[in-house]
């Protein structure tokens, strides 16, 4: 039996409106969704993105019923968002910061919704359209960070599943050494490809469970630490089958099915989780009732009333227009390439200090994704050694930036007993003192002390924080993103003092620096 309402519509014109503002907003955002998609296509931990536009829009459609009750009361305040969202995307449009312009598409689809349906009517679908910012993959930077982090957690609850089982096993930073053999904790291990995966999908779960607040809460923020601790029980488990039956146990269809089986316990928790909260508090009730998707009812409109016009309406329209307008901008901006020496033709003789280069592999110059780079052993006549290594990208962006050592040193072990940002007076750099990062790390009895600082485009930096302000910046303003990581590592042996291993780095830094200039562009 159908439902009988007063219903009502849009007119021609609003629709017509409405088309327009989609087409010209999908035309301007044209590079900013083509790059989403292809985050989706290429990058396995953000694959259910396609899921999420399609789960957005049926949780509308579910709500239509209580749309067409509304009269819908058009508001500037939304009209304000979308010119911010303009604002937002051209920033990162120009910077190609492509993070930045996709979150400017979601919050130009909220923006555009607030202003033609109202705020009453737009709490309606507020939370389905806000499901959209789980569609946008996250900065490199703060991936990258996350997945280093998440890396080394893993590899320690891992190794303390292994030894649950007597196995004697050693962590040396994301190597678990089991003696015979060892396993690396690499990047796709770090328990993303589930993170993100799950966390989209609790956050669907907890609008759909009918239940207090606080429940919907403790499902949405629980996915974090059940990701994390299911993905530690699979790296354990692997180590041990390894134990017992060998390597083959850590590749091919059996390391993929331990994934998907693991995403799939993950997902059973989540459930578990929810039918035991159903059973809690005042309103229990099976979780097959509190866990429904309903489907809105026929409807019989017994009277209907026509929406009109706004100058919303045509506001949305001219802002649109405009975005469009700055994508094109956007697009015919070139980076700008100055003339730079490459670091094959850096000298091996500075002053008394003589190199010896050194090859990184293959694999880390994937992982790296750099355009040009040194790493060279300086030994003086007196004996004394320093590893120079420095990275350079002609385009930091798009997910090809400097890697910061405070997040990729303890990766390989080594623990970070000291760190602090100093100045090194005595370095000439532009005229003044140079500013780094100085680290004192530590693995069992062996000790080295780092300095490292990021050369960019002419400006000496020791914040990663400072680094991705300035890159927005030079991109906006003078079409450039190019810049580089440097770093100085003195071994400290047994009888060298700290203040030994810095006067070493203090002293090559003088006649190092600069000599950059060549090959890092001011």
């Amino acid at each position: 039996m159908s439902k009988k309402m007063h219903c009502w519509k849009n007119s021609a014109g609003i629709y017509v409106a409405f088309a327009i503002t989609a087409l010209v907003l999908l035309a301007g955002f044209w590079e900013t969704i083509a790059d989403m998609v292809g985050r989706w296509d290429s990058q396995e931990e953000y694959g259910y993105g396609y899921l999420i536009p399609v789960i957005s829009a049926f949780f509308v459609w579910q709500k239509k019923n209580e749309l067409a009750e509304q009269r819908f009361e058009p508001t500037w305040s939304g009209v304000l968002i979308v010119v911010f969202a303009g604002l937002i995307f051209f920033m990162g449009a120009v910077a190609t910061t492509h993070t930045l312009s996709q979150y400017a598409l979601v919050l130009a689809v909220l923006g555009v919704a607030l202003s033609l349906l109202g705020w009453r009517a737009f709490r309606i679908v507020a939370i389905p359209l806000a499901l959209l910012f789980f569609m946008v993959p996250l900065p490199p930077f703060i991936y990258n960070t996350l997945s280093t982090k998440l890396q080394l957690i893993s590899s320690e609850l891992g190794v303390a599943v292994i030894r649950l089982f007597d196995i004697s096993v050693y962590l040396e930073g994301n190597v678990i050494d089991l003696g015979t053999f060892k396993l690396q904790v690499v990047e796709a291990c770090s328990g993303l490809r589930y993170l993100f995966p799950l966390v989209s999908l609790s956050f669907i779960a907890a609008y759909i469970y009918n239940a207090a607040f606080w429940k919907k809460a403790v499902v949405f923020l629980s996915s974090i630490p059940i990701t994390v601790f299911m993905n530690s029980f699979r790296i354990g488990m692997i180590g041990v089958l390894v134990e017992y039956y060998g390597i083959e146990q850590a590749e091919g269809f059996l390391h993929d099915f331990e994934g998907w089986f693991i995403f799939m316990a993950c997902t059973g928790i989540l459930i578990l989780e929810m039918m035991l909260l159903s059973r809690i508090g005042k309103n229990k009730m099976k979780l097959a009732d509190a866990f429904a998707i309903d489907l809105p009812d026929a409807v019989e409109c017994v009277e209907k009333s026509y929406r009109r016009l706004h100058g919303q309406h045509y506001a949305i329209v001219l802002v649109a227009g405009v975005i469009l307008a700055g994508s094109f901008y956007a697009q015919g901006r070139e980076e700008v390439e100055l003339p730079r020496k490459v670091f094959a033709e850096f000298p091996l003789q500075i002053d008394d200090w003589k190199g010896r280069n050194s090859r990184l592999e293959q694999i880390i110059l994937d992982s790296l994704k750099l355009d040009d780079y040194l790493m060279t052993d300086y030994v003086n006549d007196d004996g004394e050694s320093v590893n120079f290594y420095v990275a350079y990208y002609a385009d930091q962006q798009a997910g090809s930036a400097a890697h910061y050592p405070r997040a990729c040193i303890p990766g390989g072990g080594w623990l970070i007993k000291n760190h602090s940002v100093v100045n090194l007076p005595g370095v000439d750099f532009g005229g003044s003192g140079l500013e780094v990062n100085r680290m004192v790390i530590r693995k069992g009895e062996y000790a080295q002390l780092v300095y490292y600082w990021f050369q960019q485009r002419g400006r000496d930096i020791s914040n990663e924080w400072m680094v991705k302000w300035y890159m927005f910046w030079d991109a906006l303003t003078r079409n450039r993103t190019d810049g580089a990581l440097v770093r100085l590592t003195a071994f400290i042996q047994p009888g060298q003092s700290i203040e030994d291993a810095d006067r070493r780095l203090q002293g090559f830094a003088k006649e190092v620096v600069p000599l950059l200039n060549d090959y890092i562009p001011e």
